[in-house]
């Protein structure tokens, strides 16, 4: 964990800020079967690979108002092939009251700890569209959103030529 993420964290324990959920909503969602009724024709149970893409985008509405959009795209193809079974982007959005927070830690808070509530909606609803679409259950693994920043930090300071931890 970086000095960030700890000075974060103790600000969070400290209380020397105010968070709420204004709302969590469904900001997109698309479901294609490009290749339906065919793929049920020769669908097994294991028999696709499945790949998963995710973005995270915040903006500021107001004082103190953030909409935070985590994106995730999933793609299912057979296995050994290259026909698509069903390809799904959900946009999972979210409005977080941010009070009080010093601008240095507002970025990680809207890198990781939004994005980590938005998540669990998205996965549900990736989910359901899996099932109603007459696929097999498709559970998608937790994301470590914390890693995700650290590391995207780390890059940036590498192309800045500075030290990860500057």
């Amino acid at each position: 964990m970086n000095d960030e993420a700890n000075n974060t964290e103790q600000a969070v324990a400290n209380n020397n800020f105010s968070f709420s959920i204004a709302s969590i909503y469904i900001k997109d969602v698309s479901f294609e079967t490009p290749n339906s009724p065919q793929i049920f024709m020769t669908q097994q149970q294991d028999t696709f690979e499945i790949g998963m893409e995710l973005a995270n985008k915040a903006m500021q509405l107001g004082e103190g108002l953030y909409e935070v959009t985590l994106t995730l795209t999933v793609t299912a193809k057979v296995k050994g092939g290259d026909k698509t079974a069903y390809l799904i982007e959900v946009n999972q959005a979210g409005l977080f009251n941010i009070a009080n927070m010093e601008q240095e830690h507002l970025g990680w808070m809207l890198a990781t700890y939004c994005p980590k509530i938005l998540f669990p909606y998205a996965r549900q609803t990736i989910s359901d569209l899996v099932t109603k679409g007459g696929f097999p259950l498709l559970l998608l693994a937790p994301v470590n959103f914390e890693a995700i920043y650290n590391n995207m930090q780390r890059e940036q300071a590498a192309k800045a030529g500075q030290p990860a931890d500057a």
